[in-house]
């Protein structure tokens, strides 16, 4: 992956960003944000900050209450979204839950099967296009759930916790595969998570979200001396900087009069 350096254009930038719910909750107030062509940026924060809710809105799955959303075009390019669990259609087979966004825009089954041969290609499941949801692992359910958002070919790929509740050897493998995947498409990929480890090794820039209402506190610059293998992670250089995100979560999670 080739690391998204300062000079990089942005994508899209938030700017005094706030949403507050029905209930009373504001989720996020003052979010300023700028997303760089090209990088994997990790949002790392308390649950309940706001990091979800931040990404729904650059989807324009719901609306801010203030502030702006600003994209270098002018217009929202195509996007693909994964959510934390796999929501496949258990009665659809793999072809076809990947065919879903392209059936949903008119295309047939015949005028999306190139594609959608291609995303699973590249998410290591070309032999599984007949099986059925029930016959797959967690990670295998999550590769299609990838696969579902890579057949659009988005300019932006947000992931919300998307390997969050599959073991640490299948969470370690998707990482790597991730990243792989990055590297072949040269997409945007903002990627929320929980797990400093895990942002520390897929991102070009970690933010760190206050607690509710969210905003950046913080961001740390990801850009290590040389590739992300598995020897990165036993780094001099991966340990400071799983250390400086660890610490900017915990100054977050203090209380105010500790601060």
């Amino acid at each position: 992956m080739t690391d998204a350096h300062p000079g990089t254009p942005a994508l899209l930038s938030l700017r005094n960003v706030g949403k507050r719910f029905a209930n009373g909750v504001t989720a996020l107030e003052g979010l300023d944000l700028d997303v760089r062509q090209g990088e994997i940026l990790s949002l790392l924060g308390p649950s309940g900050c706001g990091k979800s809710t931040a990404l729904r809105l650059i989807a324009g799955l719901a609306e801010p209450d203030a502030g702006t959303i600003a994209w270098r075009d002018g217009q929202r390019p195509e996007i693909g979204f994964v959510f934390q669990d796999a929501t496949l259609m258990p009665w659809a087979s793999v072809f076809d839950n990947v065919w879903l966004p392209l059936r949903l825009r008119g295309d047939s089954r015949e005028q999306a099967a190139p594609r959608i041969v291609e995303a699973l290609g590249r998410v290591g499941l070309g032999d599984f296009q007949k099986a059925y949801p029930r016959e797959l692992s967690g990670g295998m359910k999550m590769r299609v759930s990838i696969a579902r958002a890579l057949v659009m070919r988005p300019a932006l790929l947000l992931m919300d916790e998307p390997f969050a509740a599959l073991d640490e050897i299948t969470r370690a493998r998707l990482n790597r595969d991730l990243l792989a995947l990055q590297a072949e498409l040269g997409a945007t990929i903002l990627f929320v998570t929980h797990s400093v480890y895990e942002s520390v090794y897929l991102s070009s820039r970690i933010v760190v979200f206050s607690q509710r209402p969210g905003r950046v506190i913080d961001t740390i610059d990801v850009a290590p001396p040389g590739p992300r293998d598995e020897a990165f992670r036993v780094s001099s250089f991966y340990v400071e900087t799983c250390r400086a995100a660890s610490q900017a979560l915990e100054s977050v999670m203090q209380p105010a009069t500790a601060r």
